[in-house]
């Protein structure tokens, strides 16, 4: 006991006086609505390098030859965005614009064939001699010593063309590389199974496909991924999603969905047809589809959370999608989803009809009146699928969610609201713009409560299923801004609206993940947590979730409580947006502390633009000290978490 009282004593040491310390009150009689779970939710869509090159492990870029091979360089050029903030302020990123796959040999040995290509329009046809062989390469590849990679290769051809020889190469001398002969060629295209290990560690790694014998053979698909991938996803990347915990992810757009149809993403993944990205730039190669998203959420065990299209897409695709989904074998669907793999249905509840239908930039785009009679078909339809499904409706405050509501109300459980910030200078306005505006919303949606007829006796609660700071430079391709502390401040501060806001916000997606105005950032190599990711793993893992009642905040300090669910310990979480330590005593009413030393976990770092880089060590980290009430002292520019066991009040 005297260790823990004089730890307590040395806390005070310096303190001008007890009084100088400010006093906030947290009343812990005053409770609201539990937090929902789902408002630490995560948003994937396929645009940049969230899903491939950041998620997805494979390492080729172009790896079913939507691209011709013509052996002309560079295949990546800079993209010059706009000015604008949320456009990258004007700083060039690369984009492959054609095929990576270099010629080896004489270049005209390759050429791309449409009669007997294998995937997508054209195949790569190679001829050979034992003389001249000849084949392709793929540069720019990341790769570790000692680590194995895994792959495959369809190949179809003459016999007599082999053997074809695929090789790692790490380097310029004979040794670095790692060959893989395959002996047997058939004129139809056949699988071959590869397994290399690297001899060193390079970012331009090269995977080559030689032909040595006589002939013609075609290649129709190649894959390579490190061997310690999960069912096809980054190994380093799920460690991160597991540290989110994230208990819902949304899949597979904004609006990506729009122009997307979800049948080029089942069945043989060779066979999926390679595609212009319909929204983004880029390719989207179909690897991913429904049943890699929902394996995705098995391994990192959160729900699926998918959105279909009512842009361009039909009723009826997406009645067929629910049915694919969930239905029993029996179904139509169903069984083409059992041929495919999956006998048992998915069990999706959350399904997102669309995707910010209001915006003329969305594919599909309609006006108003006519798209509050496409939703309630597209639900009418995937309810007589699935009765039990839960249907999250376009919203966007003003007459869009108004009107949907007023139009709709029968026909969704959830309302989504998007909002999206860019930089001000002021670090205080940075951070507070993001709380305001999420209590904004709610508060329009109060509003339409009272005043709309439509939902007597309903409680449409809102999922904020994209939010987060956009601006910058793209440091990490199409939309891959970088996130520092100052943006960790506003995070904060957002959860903590959400929860001041817990009788409204159902679900909230932080957009996105990786890369793409992500939480966690890639490399070809190595996976980091941004500063922000760091905020949303601190409170998704230790704040509470019976929110309380807290007054006497200084200002500009962003302050929120909350009780543990089983009501044995407070939480409360501050954000500090100032250059100036800050002492607080947090006074409780309606319970008591009833321990000493309790937990305080802090993310802070030496300046408003520090920031983490995958592979580097980290300048922003979650930082767990020791704590005793009432007194917490709060470092500048930081987000705190302070948890102290307490016992609620015997009613008198």
């Amino acid at each position: 006991m005297w260790g823990r009282l004089r730890r307590f004593s040395v806390l005070l040491v310096g303190l001008p006086a007890a009084a100088a310390a400010a006093e906030v009150l947290i009343d812990a009689a005053r409770t609201r609505e539990p937090i929902s779970p789902y408002v630490y939710g995560q948003f994937i869509e396929h645009l940049g390098r969230c899903i491939y090159g950041g998620l997805w492990a494979e390492m080729l870029e172009d790896r079913k030859f939507f691209y011709p091979v013509t052996g002309e360089a560079p295949a990546w050029t800079m993209f010059v965005p706009g000015k604008r903030s949320w456009e990258g302020e004007g700083h060039a990123y690369e984009l492959l614009t054609s095929s990576p796959w270099m010629i080896l040999g004489e270049k005209k040995a390759v050429r791309m064939v449409r009669e007997n290509a294998y995937v997508g329009e054209h195949s790569p046809r190679i001829e050979t001699s034992p003389e001249k062989p000849a084949g392709i390469a793929h540069e720019r590849l990341g790769l570790l010593d000692g680590k194995d990679y895994e792959g495959r290769i369809v190949l179809a051809g003459d016999p007599a063309a082999a053997p074809i020889e695929v090789s790692l190469v790490w380097g310029g001398g004979a040794s670095d590389r790692h060959t893989v002969r395959i002996l047997e060629l058939e004129q139809n295209y056949r699988k071959y199974p590869l397994r290399f290990r690297s001899g060193a560690s390079t970012d331009n790694g090269r995977l080559e496909i030689v032909g040595r014998g006589k002939g013609h053979f075609l290649v129709g698909a190649v894959s390579l991924m490190p061997a310690d991938n999960r069912r096809g996803w980054r190994a380093d990347t799920l460690a991160l999603l597991r540290e989110l915990n994230s208990p819902v992810y949304r899949w597979p757009g904004g609006n990506f969905v729009s122009g997307y149809d979800w049948k080029d993403g089942i069945g043989d993944p060779d066979r999926r047809p390679p595609r212009k990205n319909p929204a983004w730039k880029g390719i989207e190669h179909n690897d991913v589809g429904l049943h890699e998203f929902v394996e995705l959420c098995r391994l990192i065990d959160a729900e699926p959370f998918v959105a279909v299209n009512t842009g361009l897409g039909t009723v009826e695709l997406a009645a067929e999608q629910i049915e694919y989904a969930n239905g029993d074998p029996s179904t139509r669907m169903g069984r083409l989803r059992a041929q495919n793999g999956h006998p048992a249905p998915f069990h999706i509840k959350f399904w997102a009809i669309g995707n910010e239908m209001y915006g003329s930039w969305q594919l599909g785009h309609m006006p108003l009146a006519e798209y509050v009679k496409k939703h309630n078909r597209v639900v009418e339809a995937m309810r007589a699928v699935d009765p039990k499904m839960i249907a999250i409706g376009v919203g966007a405050v003003g007459d869009w969610s108004r009107q949907m509501l007023t139009w709709c109300a029968g026909h969704m459980s959830l309302i989504s609201e998007h909002l999206y910030w860019q930089q001000k200078d002021d670090l205080i306005e940075h951070v507070r713009q993001i709380p305001a505006q999420i209590r904004k919303v709610a508060e329009a949606h109060r509003a339409y409560r009272r005043e709309l007829a439509s939902l007597a006796g309903k409680d449409i609660r809102i999922a904020m299923d994209e939010w987060n700071y956009w601006y910058g430079p793209n440091e990490f391709g199409e939309l891959g801004v970088r996130y520092f502390l100052q943006d960790a401040l506003g995070i904060a501060a957002g959860l903590h609206e959400f929860f001041r806001n817990s009788d409204l916000y159902y679900m909230a997606n932080y957009a996105q993940t990786v890369n793409v105005i992500g939480a966690i950032k890639t490399t070809k190599t190595a996976a980091e947590l941004e500063t922000t990711g760091l905020v949303l793993k601190l409170y998704r893992r230790h704040f509470g979730v019976v929110p309380v009642e807290v007054g006497g905040v200084p200002e500009p300090l962003d302050i929120t409580a909350a009780w543990s669910e089983d009501r044995n310990w407070i939480t409360v979480g501050i954000v500090n947006p100032t250059p100036e330590r800050q002492e607080l005593a947090l006074r409780l009413n309606g319970a008591a502390w009833t321990g000493a030393a309790g937990h305080h976990w802090l993310i802070t770092g030496p300046h408003r633009r520090a920031h983490n880089s995958p592979g580097k060590p980290r300048v922003v980290d979650i930082e767990e000290r020791s704590a005793w009430p009432p007194m917490v002292e709060v470092p500048p520019l930081s987000v705190n978490l302070v948890a102290w066991a307490a016992s609620p009040n015997e009613p008198k």
